[in-house]
């Protein structure tokens, strides 16, 4: 997600001291995250994230045209965002800074509408080869919402609406509860059957009619279609996020023991009597997006949201779990790969000493040839190795078999070869 690297896909080639000499150049000029959103060291993930959406919208190239500056401060909110944003690299910047954020695998994070053609077609590319290629709402969008110059549409509880929204564009619905229904819970979901990419979104009302965009889910693949969903059930309930697939496979234990950290919980638990707004986004690269949006009332659902509280609980107990559980396994998997070089030196070692051992007894005898012989039956010996008692074992149960077929096929002839024939010598033939 670095603002660096969101409107190209250009790679610095460097090595030896020179890249050493230049990254550190960059960490140089490179300011504070905190600093660049003008948060505080403890702000909260709300404070943050408020703090990126104003500065995003206010120095975004859709609003600024081409002026360089903007661009650069763009980028500079977003790298910072991108950090603190997330909990395992903003407590690796706070602890070792910009080093320790470097030498992670970080995924990037788009504007489509930002991007040109070629560059598009190079995220589109670059996402169908499996590179992890995270989007954001365009920032278009974001600004209509706010200055309340969207379209609405209405949304019955309870119904489902079928729809089709164009590529960085969104479908904006709102649906009226009831005290009761806020008390009892609400889930808002949408799927594509058409497996299309898009992101849900929820808005908060402002004061000026305009609205804010607060919660954001980007739709993931299950089974036959794509689906994200929204839970207000009045206690904490999590999202998750998955790992980067291409780190994961650099290193599928890292991302075993990291797997339930993808789960964050959801900054707002429950809604207030009134009309909530719900948007989708398309999110796909060249073509429009089709789905399907519910809002529901929980109250039906009451056996399902005591299974997920107590199921998200597990999780959650599991995460902390594994976090013990990671440095026990690290450590013996260490011991265990001590012991398996040791095993295969000390294998290697008395196979040594043994051929070395019959040498030297071949040795003593005054007949050269059998020296020349213990020499070639040393190479051989050491280059086919021992059979195994098992593999001498099979080998005599098969020539046993095949003495037995031997015999018994004698005898099959000796019968058919000498029938016993009387002849009567007193007659003439």
């Amino acid at each position: 997600m670095p603002g660096s690297k969101s409107n190209s896909f250009k790679s610095e080639k460097g090595n030896g001291a020179s890249a050493g000499k230049k990254q550190q150049q960059q960490h140089q000029e490179r300011r504070d995250p905190y600093e660049v959103l003008a948060v505080n060291r403890n702000a909260t993930d709300q404070e943050i994230k408020s703090a990126y959406r104003k500065m995003a919208l206010k120095y975004h190239p859709d609003k600024n045209g081409d002026d360089p500056v903007a661009a650069d401060m763009f980028k500079e909110v977003t790298f910072s965002y991108n950090i603190l944003s997330d909990p395992d690299k903003r407590r690796q910047y706070d602890n070792s800074g910009f080093e320790a954020i470097d030498g992670d695998n970080q995924e990037l994070e788009l504007d489509l509408s930002s991007l040109n053609t070629v560059n598009t077609v190079f995220a589109a590319l670059f996402s169908k080869l499996g590179v992890p290629i995270k989007t954001t709402v365009s920032a278009t969008v974001l600004e209509e919402a706010l200055n309340g110059a969207v379209t609405v549409n209405e949304l019955k509880l309870g119904q489902s609406v079928v729809g089709k929204v164009e590529k960085q564009t969104a479908d904006f619905y709102s649906v009226q509860i009831t005290e009761k229904e806020a008390r009892l819970g609400l889930v808002c979901r949408v799927h594509s059957s058409n497996k299309s990419k898009f992101k849900l979104l929820y808005f908060e009302q402002e004061e000026n009619g305009g609205l804010s965009l607060a919660l954001q889910e980007d739709s993931v693949r299950t089974g036959k279609v794509t689906s994200a969903g929204m839970f207000f059930l009045g206690f904490t309930v999590y999202r998750f996020e998955q790992n980067n697939s291409m780190s994961a496979a650099k290193d599928p234990d890292s991302a075993f023991f990291k797997k339930l950290d993808g789960f964050r919980p959801c900054e707002i638990n429950e809604l207030k009597a009134g009309t909530h707004v719900f948007a989708i986004y398309g999110d796909n690269f060249f073509k429009s997006a089709s789905y399907t949006i519910e809002v529901i009332c929980a109250e039906p659902f009451s056996e399902e949201k005591e299974k997920l509280r107590d199921v998200e609980a597990k999780i959650i107990t599991k995460r902390a779990e594994l976090s013990k559980f990671e440095s026990e396994y690290r450590e013996v998997l260490a011991k265990f790969t001590e012991m398996t070089s040791r095993y295969a030196q000390e294998m290697q070692t008395i196979d040594e000493l043994l051929s070395e051992r019959n040498t030297i007894h071949a040795a003593y005898t005054t007949n050269s040839a059998l020296k020349r012989n213990s020499s070639t039956s040393k190479v051989k010996n050491s280059a086919k190795g021992l059979k195994s008692e098992e593999d001498e074992e099979g080998s005599r149960k098969e020539k046993k078999e095949k003495d037995k077929e031997r015999v018994k096929d004698r005898l099959r002839k000796k019968k058919w070869f000498n029938i016993p024939v009387k002849m009567d010598r007193k007659k003439p033939c």
